[in-house]
């Protein structure tokens, strides 16, 4: 966690955040900082200029090279590195008439020191305690690949009385340092409750195969504060951000980093306060 990446924390804040962290654990942007992932086309419901085909990346062209010519020196031979946004092989390499060919994943450009390092073994000398190093790698990164289902319906960003783009334009710059730049977010589909299930509320949700944020339309009314939805994409921002943890057999959706961020955000306690008495009420919309 770096205080660029949340500028509300304070630095004593910031030592609690680090002591909850599990060791090692690091808050990685979702993107590598030499790469920059542009999805591919969305039906949206305002004119876009994402440019069709893709989905498409654009390499830091020195990121790129100062990898290869890494990898080319420890094996004495010349190197082609490809830099991929692939969804399953994260690092592939075959050797043709003398050259080592390498397709990498783009989240390695911008790899802790050590990781690099057990990268070059692990291509060049097939190093098992190496493939080791990129696998754990890999799994704790695993939130940077793109999304495996592209979204099929037309996202609705403008409600009547809250813009959901703005909203999560604000956060993700304030807040997460562009970290959570690929993240769509749309309002919802209203849908009639099932019989006899209990009264409530889901007010929003996260994709993780879309990374999409979906927010209940029941949001969408003049007497609710902005900043209670605001606090709602928040919420479900966290989800893109952080990925769940893996204790065992189940899955930890918000582990101590998402609840500790979570609580440290400046509306949280004011949001809850003004769910609280209004929770009946937002049950009559679900």
């Amino acid at each position: 966690m770096t205080q660029q990446a949340f500028p509300w924390v304070s630095p004593v804040r910031a030592a609690m955040l680090r002591r909850a962290r599990p060791r090692g654990s690091v808050l990685a942007p979702r993107m590598a900082t030499a790469a920059v992932r542009i999805p591919g086309p969305v039906r949206t419901s305002w004119p876009s200029e994402v440019p069709g085909g893709g989905p498409q990346i654009f390499v830091h062209e020195g990121a790129r090279q100062a990898l290869e010519r890494r990898m080319g020196l420890a094996i004495a031979g010349p190197v082609q590195l490809a830099v991929t946004d692939n969804l399953r092989r994260m690092v592939t390499h075959t050797r043709s008439r003398g050259t080592l060919r390498v397709r990498l994943h783009m989240m390695f450009l911008d790899a802790p020191e050590r990781v690099k390092e057990g990268l070059v073994r692990y291509v060049v000398r097939g190093d098992r305690d190496a493939s080791h190093i990129v696998g754990e790698y890999i799994d704790s990164n695993s939130f940077r690949i793109r999304a495996e289902r592209p979204v099929k319906h037309a996202l609705q960003t403008k409600g009547q009385f809250h813009d959901l783009g703005a909203i999560l334009g604000m956060l993700n710059t304030r807040y997460f340092g562009g970290q959570g730049a690929d993240a769509l977010i749309t309002w919802g589909r209203r849908t009639a409750p099932k019989a006899n299930t209990r009264a409530a509320i889901k007010l929003g949700t996260y994709s993780a195969t879309e990374r999409l944020i979906r927010i209940h339309p029941a949001l969408d009314q003049r007497w609710i504060p902005r900043y209670f939805v605001t606090y709602i994409v928040f919420h479900e921002l966290l989800h893109h951000i952080i990925p769940p943890v893996r204790l065992g057999k189940t899955t930890e959706m918000h582990p101590a980093r998402f609840s500790i961020l979570e609580r440290l955000y400046p509306q949280y306690a004011r949001a809850l306060e003004w769910e609280r008495k209004h929770l009946n009420r937002l049950l009559r919309f679900r």
